[in-house]
């Protein structure tokens, strides 16, 4: 796909031409390293472009109101962990959005990871650190380092909390990326420990799915 194409379908999400072209490059990676290792289920174009680029793309401005205010008060800048980045969703484009946020892709498979670090080198993200190891492990050598946390169809929602609090600093918040309604799941999260602060329903273009994005603090 031709970057001008792709930038046509997410100019409207707020993505400039230069921006378009980095996603250009991941989507095509995405679909080339696909053959052989089996990143993604997804093989057509514009369901790509729907329910990759743009699933991870309209969470971007609900991270930028929460984050925002906590970039302006860090001499350090706002530190991102996404936990199983898999083929790098949300955390690439993500990452492509905003270069001034520091990103730590925690990833245990092998070639994901070889995927991981071959984008991170071909767009040159310098705001992206790609991490071979579990969850479990970055939150031991790294614990209380993050502001926030994003997930995308990592593992059930208390366990996902329970594996990022760690990871997290005082009051810092997670993204989980639901593809459903989630009141199950979000009765099962401990009150004493988290504050559910928004649940968001997201759309999609031409996609009859029910997509939420769960805002939680810790306490």
């Amino acid at each position: 796909m031709s970057s001008t194409v792709l930038g046509a379908s997410l100019s409207a999400h707020g993505v400039s031409p230069d921006q378009a072209r980095g996603m250009d490059y991941f989507l095509n990676e995405l679909f080339r390293w696909n053959r052989v290792h089996n990143l993604t289920a997804i093989e057509d174009t514009d369901a790509a472009i729907n329910l990759h680029l743009i699933d991870s793309i309209v969470i971007f401005p609900i991270l930028q109101r929460y984050l925002g205010e906590a970039q302006k008060d860090k001499a350090a800048g706002v530190r991102v962990a996404d936990m199983g980045s898999g083929g790098g969703l949300p955390a690439i484009p993500l990452a492509i959005m905003e270069p001034a946020w520091s990103f730590s892709l925690i990833e245990a498979s092998k070639k994901k990871v070889a995927f991981l670090q071959h984008i991170r080198g071909g767009l040159q993200l310098k705001n992206v650190e790609v991490m071979a190891k579990r969850v479990e492990g970055v939150a031991h050598e790294m614990a209380g380092q993050f502001d926030a946390v994003t997930a995308r169809a990592f593992t059930r929602l208390k366990n996902l909390l329970d594996l990022a609090r760690p990871l997290l600093k005082s009051s810092g918040l997670v993204f989980a990326m639901k593809s459903q309604r989630s009141e199950e799941e979000i009765a099962e999260v401990s009150q004493e420990r988290w504050t559910l602060l928004e649940e968001c329903v997201l759309a999609l273009p031409g996609q009859n799915i029910d997509r939420r994005l769960l805002v939680f603090k810790s306490k």
